[in-house]
């Protein structure tokens, strides 16, 4: 696992509470994942999550993700935890809107530390956020000691690929994302059999490459004023970031940095 020490929960925090997080949204949407709602469905029809379970979403942001489990999978109750008070505000705000506050529940929390009761979910959900968590194996004992035994553990998340990243690369790669460091398929799956899990699935999507593109395109062909607007229109900085996301399009291209689905069940 590839890892940076001047990255941390701070600089996460800062992301998501500043125009980097709003320009995240502003191409993938509110479901601030790779794949969007595609990608949600193909996690929790593969997963099994449907009518009538309850869930914690670990690294919940805007909550879009739980929204989405409640309004089309019938998931009766969904629970977020996240560390940026700002986007937790925003995903109060926003079931408010969409009139579901009665069937989420949010907590401002380190996912590592969440405080919540042992056992209590019939299954954790995560999608693309897990990679900004310092200490993998600290949450993944975190998820296991929540959900229930035979309970599932369902999550994507930006992964090292089979070609590998070099030190530099991954250094550019994470200092750009934020990430203090990016797991692999293997490390993943590692760190779930510790914690009294079976792999069900753990697998490469193959969606990373062809979305970074369809996101260089949006902002190139049709978003560049507000994409501009919401960095005070510095031309520059605008520049700076487009050459970082060419960088990590290919990247991605090359099979150095994937999208991993892992899909693992508490032992009873």
């Amino acid at each position: 696992m590839k890892s940076l020490k001047k990255i941390g929960l701070k600089n996460v925090q800062n992301v998501y509470s500043g125009p980097e997080g709003m320009l995240w949204e502003l191409v993938m949407g509110q479901q601030i994942h790779i794949g969007g709602f595609a990608s949600s469905m193909d996690l929790a029809e593969k997963a099994g999550i449907g009518t009538g379970m309850k869930g914690i979403d670990l690294c919940c942001c805007n909550g879009a993700g739980m929204r989405f489990l409640v309004r089309f999978r019938n998931v009766a109750q969904m629970h977020g935890v996240d560390a940026t008070e700002n986007v937790i505000n925003q995903g109060k705000l926003r079931c408010k809107e969409e009139g579901l506050s009665d069937k989420m529940k949010f907590t401002l929390a380190d996912v590592c530390d969440s405080g919540l009761k042992n056992a209590s979910a019939d299954f954790i959900w995560g999608e693309d956020a897990w990679c900004y968590v310092v200490d993998k194996d600290k949450l993944i004992s975190e998820a296991a000691r929540i959900v229930k035994p035979g309970g599932i553990i369902a999550f994507t998340d930006w992964i090292e690929g089979k070609a590998g990243l070099t030190d530099s690369q991954a250094e550019r790669f994470m200092t750009f994302m934020k990430f203090p460091n990016v797991q692999t398929l293997e490390g993943y799956c590692d760190l779930l059999k510790k914690n009294n899990c079976d792999i069900l699935s753990a697998v490469d999507t193959g969606r990373f490459a062809p979305h970074v593109d369809l996101y260089l395109n949006m902002l190139n062909m049709q978003l560049t004023y507000d994409a501009l607007k919401i960095i005070g229109f510095n031309t520059e900085l605008m520049q700076s970031m487009a050459q970082e996301m060419v960088f990590m399009q290919k990247l991605a291209h090359d099979g150095k940095i994937a999208q991993g689905l892992f899909i693992a069940r508490k032992k009873k």
